[in-house]
């Protein structure tokens, strides 16, 4: 399967409050928005990835449980990004300040703020060029640091502001840098 892409545009215009109500009346669709309000039907992941991707948060939630610098989010947590997407990247962190300047009534909803950090990683049913589209949205949109993980190509992709994207060849770790200090992704769980 593969994400369709609806644009309803010439008929209605959602909101942020309609299309928030859209998913939350639709919970077994995974539902994103592109800056332009076209919806994105994304399809789950398979046994893999969702293998894969419960690691990498693994990893991350216990560095930052020890280094309580901020909040780290699944794939399941809306991003309303300054650019008006919505967007659910698989893995993303939250630097605490940022966190808690946000009210609860917001911190209930899609948070209405690009991540510090985000990781996406490849499902064999994805375009790579549409994802890459999505990572460079993430840094237009104040991201600090992100990685797109190729699995199939055993590549990661390091995706920072304002600067060339670097690709690695079956890195073993991949560190958080000024991001997220002392962090170190381990990848071997992901490559095996």
């Amino acid at each position: 399967m593969t994400a369709l892409t609806l644009n309803l545009n010439s008929v209605i215009k959602l909101t942020r409050d309609q299309f928030y109500q859209l998913c939350a009346e639709n919970p077994d669709l995974k539902l994103e928005r592109n800056a332009q309000g076209e919806l994105i039907i994304m399809p789950p992941t398979g046994g893999e990835t969702g293998r894969k991707n419960v690691n990498l948060i693994l990893q991350i939630a216990s560095w930052n449980e020890q280094n309580q610098l901020g909040e780290v989010f699944d794939s399941s947590t809306g991003f309303t990004l300054p650019n008006g997407a919505d967007r659910s990247p698989d893995v993303s962190w939250v630097e605490k300040s940022r966190w808690e300047a946000l009210t609860k009534e917001q911190r209930e909803r899609f948070l209405p703020l690009c991540p510090d950090f985000v990781i996406e990683i490849m499902s064999p049913s994805d375009n790579l060029k549409k994802v890459q589209d999505k990572m460079n949205e993430y840094m237009l949109n104040g991201c600090r640091l992100g990685c797109l993980i190729n699995r199939k190509k055993q590549e990661v992709e390091i995706y920072r502001p304002g600067q060339e994207i670097e690709v690695l060849k079956s890195p073993q770790t991949i560190s958080g840098e000024n991001v997220l200090p002392g962090f170190v992704l381990n990848m071997q769980r992901i490559w095996n």
